[in-house]
């Protein structure tokens, strides 16, 4: 895993900033980044403005606060789900299970790295280097379970089960069809098994 997937350590926020970053977090996920102006975030934060901009510098800094704030409640949730597993193939498909649950209590509008980078249109800008930076991790941590379990050309089998997830993950958010995350597991060991 490179060091450009590692997130940013947590920076200590002010009571003030944190009211700031919690509004906009709930704001950002619930309404889109494009549809929140930063007047509607110190409102619902209770600071003015200059407090939003003295804390955060720009609402595009804001908004990869968020997102980073959310991947590393993410990361943490997965590696503690991870942990407490035996290793060996089933934590591949565990990866699925745990991604269920987490979309189960947190996502109900789907991934907030998706969301966001459908908002932004360069891949250069800091919001979209943000979610693709996330997307890696996530890829990686693919490959070092699918590794770690002795299966067969881990990195082109991750590359295949990243779209599997990824898939699951948008049809959740969308609600195309149910438990898109159980279809994709059940996809995922089919490919496994073949390894």
């Amino acid at each position: 895993m490179t060091s450009d997937h590692l997130p940013e350590p947590e920076p200590r926020y002010t009571p003030g900033a944190q009211r700031v970053l919690d509004a906009a977090s709930d704001l950002f996920y619930r309404e889109g980044i494009h549809a929140v102006g930063v007047d509607s975030i110190a409102q619902a934060a209770g600071v003015t403005k200059k407090t939003l901009y003295d804390r955060f510098g720009s609402k595009e800094a804001l908004v990869v606060a968020y997102l980073r704030g959310r991947d590393s409640r993410w990361r943490e949730y997965l590696e503690s789900e991870l942990e407490a597993l035996p290793a060996g193939p089933g934590r591949v498909g565990a990866l699925f299970d745990i991604s269920r649950a987490w979309a189960d209590l947190h996502g109900a509008r789907g991934c907030s790295a998706i969301n966001a980078r459908a908002e932004v249109e360069s891949p250069a800008d800091p919001i979209a280097h943000e979610a693709i930076r996330q997307k890696k991790w996530l890829r990686d941590i693919f490959e070092r379970e699918c590794r770690s379990a002795g299966l067969a050309d881990p990195g082109p089998l991750a590359d295949a089960l990243m779209l599997l997830y990824e898939g699951a993950l948008v049809t959740t958010g969308m609600g195309t069809f149910a438990d898109p995350f159980g279809v994709a597991r059940e996809s995922a060991q089919r490919l496994i098994s073949r390894g």
